[in-house]
C-alpha cells in the first residue's frame, strides 16, 4: 500500500533530522520538541507526504524499511550497527535457503536481518544463556514479521554443542568466542563461514588462535570505520563526529583436520 493506513508503523523525519517510529492511531497526537502533530489527518495520504507541526515545523513521514525498525528495538545489550551488518552477511554467506547459527541473540538486531536474508526457505537457529533476551528477541521478530524464520534455544554453547549440524554460516555475538569453536566447526558443513565479533583485540587473539587450532583457515579481521559527510554547496566536509570502532569482525572458513 502507498497511503497510510491505521494502525501503521510510520517513520516522522522531522525538519532538524530527528527520527521517530510511530503507531498511526486517529485520535492521538506525537508530540515532539518541534511541536505535534494529529495522526489521524495522516491516515489516507501517501508515503512520503509532508506535513507541519502547529509550530510550523515541517516533517516527512515515510514507510519505515528493516534497518528503520530494527534500529528501534530495545536495547538489551550493545547492538550491531548497519555498517558491521552488511560486512556480516555477504562474508557470512547467507542467502535465500541458509541455515544459521547464532549465538548471542541479545538484542535480536542480527536475528531480524540474517532472518531476512534467509527467508523463505532457509533458517535461523538462534541460541542465547539468558531467557529475557529471547522472550524480548520473540516479540521483537513477530513485530517486523519474521518470527517463523528464527527458533529461538535457551543454551550456552560454550559448554555444550548444539543440535544442529551441516550448517551454512555460524555467527559468534559472545563474551568468549574461543570457547565455542570447537562446536561450530562441528555444526558447520566443510566450507562453511564462521563469523566472530568482538569488542577488544585481547579477544581476537584468542579467538583467531583458537580458530587456527581447530581446523578454520582462510581466516581475517577487520575493523569497520563509517564516516558521514556534511554536504552545502561550497562548504561540503567531513562531520565532526564519526562512528568509528564498534566491532572487530573476524571471519574464516571450516576446513578438513588433515
Amino acid at each position: 500500500m502507498s497511503t497510510i493506513r491505521e494502525g501503521d508503523q510510520i517513520l516522522i523525519i522531522t525538519e532538524r533530522g530527528k527520527r521517530y517510529l510511530v503507531k498511526v492511531s486517529d485520535g492521538k497526537r506525537f508530540h515532539s520538541s518541534e511541536g505535534f502533530i494529529e495522526l489521524g489527518e495522516l491516515i489516507g495520504r501517501e508515503y512520503g507526504s509532508m506535513v507541519v507541526s502547529n509550530t510550523g515545523s515541517r516533517w516527512r513521514i515515510h514507510r519505515p524499511d528493516l534497518t528503520d525498525l530494527i534500529m528501534h528495538f530495545p536495547r538489551l545489550t550493545q547492538i550491531i550497527y548497519p555498517k558491521d551488518l552488511g560486512f556480516i552477511i555477504l562474508h557470512a554467506g547467507v542467502g535465500p535457503g541458509s541455515r544459521v547459527l547464532e549465538a548471542g541473540t541479545g538484542s535480536a538486531v542480527l536475528t531480524a536481518v540474517l532472518a531476512n536474508y534467509v527467508r523463505p526457505e532457509g533458517i535461523v537457529y538462534s541460541y542465547d544463556v539468558r531467557q529475557d533476551y529471547l522472550e524480548n528477541a520473540k516479540r521483537m521478530l513477530e513485530r517486523v514479521g519474521l518470527a517463523e524464520y528464527v527458533i529461538l534455544k535457551q543454551r550456552d554453547i560454550t559448554s555444550s554443542d548444539v543440535d544442529e549440524t551441516g550448517l551454512d554460516a555460524a555467527i559468534l555475538d559472545i563474551p568468549e568466542p574461543w570457547r565455542a569453536v570447537e562446536t561450530c566447526w562441528k555444526a558447520l558443513r566443510p566450507s562453511g563461514r564462521l563469523v566472530s565479533l568482538s569488542p577488544t583485540v585481547e579477544q581476537v587473539v584468542e579467538t583467531v588462535e583458537a580458530l587456527k587450532e581447530k581446523g578454520f583457515s582462510d581466516v581475517q579481521c577487520v575493523e569497520l570505520l563509517l564516516r558521514n559527510m556534511r554536504v552545502k554547496r561550497g562548504m561540503t566536509r567531513p562531520e565532526f563526529l564519526m562512528r568509528a570502532h564498534t566491532t572487530y569482525i573476524v571471519v574464516a572458513r571450516r576446513s578438513s583436520r588433515e
